[in-house]
């Protein structure tokens, strides 16, 4: 399960990147935040996989709960509170990024290219930050189902 879950959250990276770099989709610093957010839990799954006992997968387990719960937050805020702003400069988002120095080092990954009003995009009429809250919705399934495996087995 939580292998599967890493997989979605890559995914989840590599669209965000098609659509800033092939459509031209500028991300705001909400938007950067969650691509953190779901490279974490690709992260998390890792050390799951590496760290194979039941402690280790418990451990994942929550770590991955709280990243996606932190998640779909990001995704609430950026839709009801920053995307109505004009400026979303020393929110947050831009300090997490800011304070992990991710733009300087992956900066086509994780710069924040404009504001969270400009950034408002649909996606098949959806606003894009649903879809990605929906993903962290499934993504915290994936690892409450893995806790409850987890505890049926032992």
């Amino acid at each position: 399960m939580l292998g599967t879950a890493g997989v979605l959250a890559l995914l989840a990276v590599a669209a965000a990147l098609v659509t800033q770099h092939a459509f031209e989709m500028r991300p705001c610093p909400w938007c950067v935040l969650q691509r953190l957010e779901f490279a974490a839990i690709a992260l998390v799954a890792v050390l799951a996989w590496l760290w194979r006992s039941r402690t280790g997968l418990l451990a994942c387990a929550a770590l991955m709960i709280a990243l996606a719960n932190l998640g779909v937050l990001s995704a609430l805020w950026q839709h009801f509170v920053a995307a109505a702003s004009a400026s979303c400069n020393r929110t947050l988002a831009d300090r997490i990024i800011g304070a992990l120095r991710l733009d300087g080092l992956l900066p086509d990954v994780f710069a924040a290219t404009a504001s969270c009003a400009e950034a408002k995009a649909d996606l098949f009429g959806v606003p894009y930050e649903f879809w990605s809250l929906a993903l962290f919705v499934v993504l915290g399934a994936l690892a409450v189902w893995a806790v409850l495996r987890a505890s049926r087995a032992a």
